[in-house]
């Protein structure tokens, strides 16, 4: 089929599920060079992928309420696009793709779409079961024509992160980064369990360091674990940006954590993620490129809290329940560090 001359793509947030767009985008734009790209994003989301080349993007403010989708209505005022690819399914998503004009809607199928989202498209992507969702979020171009092969990231990272990163982690002592906390409070983990894990890696000469977002949750857990740690990581929490942070996770050779932004931004500079899955599907949500040091007790999670295994409940079921993460031992996530740490020559 011909390029279009324009496609929008609708996917605000989060943090993770925004990079697992970017290698939608490197594929549009390498069969499509000269199509002009869209993206409507979140206003934090955008510090993260806001530098992307060849790729023009508006900005939506959730906490502005009706105001951040007046805005974006503004934006785009008077302009249509060959297609979009309408990527988030709830409700507040579905109201801001009206406003953008396309002859094409690209959405999810039926069984991924919810709140009123069949209303606000006219195609829907294959009906897959099972897929991660990189690779769900990857078969929007399908409609298109296109099928995507490769999967790239390349997120920029500017010079200026790299020297702070730099300075925080110098030398090439090997360094494993522990990210304790989920925006789901449910898929943490217990604070002195991390401690545990992190006590384990510098007894073996790893340089440790904590890494976490400005908010009070996350200083408070990041507290609680340097009160259980007997030797005393460096602290880096609440002092990077979504940049530096990208910058810190590729000078580190590991990343400890629940699911969550992190490991996501970690997979997709290369760093290996030992990543702490009970109550979500590393299968489905984890780190994409690798889930070999992952730890994953979903399917007993299923049998516990629902009755069932893994196999026969629904695809992508999150068990967010109290004490599912207790399922994880740190026997199981220090069989995993010891793992990583041959493979990479560093055991």
């Amino acid at each position: 089929m011909n390029a279009p001359s324009s496609i929008c793509l609708l996917r605000t947030s989060a943090i993770g599920d925004v990079t697992h767009v970017v290698p939608l985008v490197r594929t549009l734009q390498q069969a499509w060079p000269q199509t002009a790209l869209t993206w409507i994003v979140g206003k934090l989301e955008r510090k993260l992928v806001g530098d992307l080349p060849g790729v023009e993007f508006v900005t939506f403010d959730k906490a502005a309420g009706w105001a951040g989708l007046r805005a974006v209505r503004a934006a785009l005022a008077g302009r249509r696009f060959d297609a979009l690819l309408q990527m988030q399914v709830a409700m507040r998503s579905n109201l801001l793709s009206l406003a953008v004009k396309a002859d094409r809607r690209i959405g999810y199928d039926r069984a991924r779409a919810k709140d009123l989202h069949g209303l606000v498209i006219n195609e829907r992507i294959p009906a897959r079961n099972g897929e991660h969702v990189l690779d769900a979020i990857g078969s929007f171009c399908e409609p298109l024509g296109l099928k995507q092969t490769q999967v790239r990231w390349d997120i920029p990272i500017p010079d200026e992160a790299h020297a702070w990163a730099a300075g925080q982690l110098p030398g090439d002592t090997p360094t494993v980064l522990v990210s304790p906390a989920s925006s789901h409070a449910l898929r943490n983990w217990r604070p002195e369990r991390y401690a545990a894990v992190m006590d384990h890696a510098a007894s073996r000469g790893w340089r440790v360091a904590l890494i976490g977002g400005p908010s009070a949750s996350e200083r408070a857990m990041a507290d609680a674990v340097l009160v259980a740690c007997r030797h005393a990581p460096l602290d880096l929490t609440g002092k990077d940006t979504l940049k530096k942070l990208l910058a810190l996770l590729a000078r580190a050779q590991l990343l400890l954590g629940p699911d969550s932004g992190p490991m996501h931004m970690a997979n997709s500079v290369g760093t290996r993620v030992l990543g702490l899955h009970a109550a979500s599907n590393p299968d489905r949500s984890g780190p994409y490129s690798d889930r070999r040091w992952c730890v994953n007790k979903y399917d007993e999670a299923a049998r516990k809290y629902l009755g069932r295994p893994a196999t026969e409940i629904p695809w992508g079921s999150k068990i967010e329940r109290p004490g599912v993460m207790d399922l994880i031992d740190v026997d199981a996530v220090v069989e995993r560090y010891e793992a990583a740490a041959r493979d990479l020559g560093l055991a």
